[in-house]
């Protein structure tokens, strides 16, 4: 059975690269502010928690049915971390599950729209038909993500979120 596997993603200007350990301490400084944590709740991973987890994440899902993809947001500009998106897949089910983190400095400026929408077409490129995120219903600003990548909400819950989804219509070959 085909997996996904985190590759790179460039847009006008990000480069979504697969997440390493290495990016931990970076990260951790990207991820310091408590606020980026009000709707899920938690608090900031110092770099040695960071690079455990992205260790973890690295070694994928022990479910062989299931892929973990993370990329770190780099501006293209000076290669600059700014925060992350995710995809949990299931090529059987032709599903993933995304999300995303913009660093409070770098909130604002339409990044985190950017790189899901470019996640979204990664995603359908590797035959990914159905695309979900869960939002907090406080959460105005990752609402407006999720409708900029395409994603609409439904009446859907999961743990009090509300359930985000887009169908993506097969990639046509050109010609």
């Amino acid at each position: 059975m085909r997996t996904l596997v985190a590759a790179a993603i460039r847009t006008d200007r990000l480069d979504l690269l697969p997440l390493e350990p290495a990016d931990a301490e970076e990260m951790a400084v990207v991820l310091a502010d408590p606020a980026l944590h009000a709707f899920t709740g938690g608090e900031p991973d110092g770099p040695d928690a960071l690079r455990a987890r992205y260790r973890r994440l690295g070694a994928g899902s022990p479910d062989p049915d299931v892929s973990w993809c993370n990329w770190i947001l780099r501006l293209r500009v000076d290669g600059r971390a700014v925060g992350y998106v995710q995809a949990t897949g299931t090529l059987t089910a032709q599903s993933a599950e995304i999300a995303w983190v913009v660093g409070t400095p770098w909130q604002g400026r339409g990044l985190a729209g950017e790189a899901a929408r470019a996640l979204l077409a990664w995603l359908r490129t590797q035959g990914v038909r159905t695309v979900v995120a869960h939002i907090h219903p406080g959460h105005e600003a990752s609402a407006a993500v999720a409708r900029a990548a395409g994603l609409t909400p439904t009446a859907e819950r999961q743990d009090g979120e509300v359930r985000w989804r887009a169908e993506l219509s097969p990639e046509r070959p050109a010609g």
